[in-house]
């Protein structure tokens, strides 16, 4: 069955990619995107290759721009099935050691990648609960896991970036618990190392397209798949 699909932050990157890869299973896709020239660019491309893909603006840091994307997907589709929260921000540039961290970029980090995801997720959730096989995908990050950055060994602490993630991690786990209930299948889930604008194509990651490959079965996740997970780019669990 065909589903109706919306991916934020979808003009590049992994996102992108994942829009063309749900597209090619022959799913309607809404390419969500905050700049009408690069959201209109990268949905002109993906038509090139007949896949039915619709650009929709959508900011998620600003609520009258979701409220619009909401409206425009309800007129036309009546639900959502599934919404990839994939839209995020890292901040890489600034400074992000714990002793002397850019407060812009914790702040910047948390607006996006926390109250963004939150206002996506609330806003849009009247769509999914129109759809009898809803799906909430939140891309999330390995360096997300508490357990894991309290290990002695761990690396890359991250304040502005790692911190927005954990704590969106966290509403991944209160908001699955509240729509388990009613069917809604809620999972965070890390692409792994992947070399994307976000980390200034650092060397050594995944090409977007593989990063997404990871993120494709739990967005096209059926009725009977696990919920309230946060899963590596392997496919099993790993630590909150």
């Amino acid at each position: 069955m065909s589903k109706i699909v919306l991916v934020t932050g979808a003009n590049a990157g992994i996102g992108y990619e994942l829009v063309r890869l749900i597209a090619q299973k022959g799913h309607r896709v809404y390419l969500g995107a905050r700049n009408d020239a690069s959201g209109q660019d990268a949905v002109a491309k993906l038509k090139q290759e007949n896949l039915d893909v619709k650009f929709v603006r959508l900011d998620i840091t600003n609520t009258e721009s979701i409220k619009s994307a909401k409206e425009v997907i309800e007129k036309n589709e009546g639900k959502l099935d599934v919404l990839v929260n994939n839209a995020g921000v890292a901040e890489f540039g600034k400074e992000q050691n714990a002793t002397k961290a850019d407060i812009s970029a914790i702040r910047n980090c948390v607006e996006v990648n926390l109250i963004g995801l939150i206002q996506a997720n609330t806003t849009l959730l009247p769509l999914l609960r129109a759809s009898s096989q809803a799906v909430i995908l939140n891309v999330s990050t390995d360096m997300a896991s508490n357990t894991l950055q309290a290990l002695p060994e761990a690396q890359l602490h991250c304040v502005a970036y790692n911190t927005s993630k954990a704590a969106a991690n966290s509403y991944t786990i209160a908001l699955g618990h509240e729509l388990r209930k009613e069917g809604i299948k809620v999972n965070a889930v890390t692409p792994g190392f992947t070399s994307t604008k976000l980390n200034f194509f650092g060397k050594g990651g995944k090409t977007p397209t593989q990063g997404a490959e990871v993120l494709l079965p739990w967005a096209l996740l059926d009725k009977d798949g696990p919920t309230g997970q946060f899963i590596d780019e392997n496919g099993n669990p790993i630590a909150w």
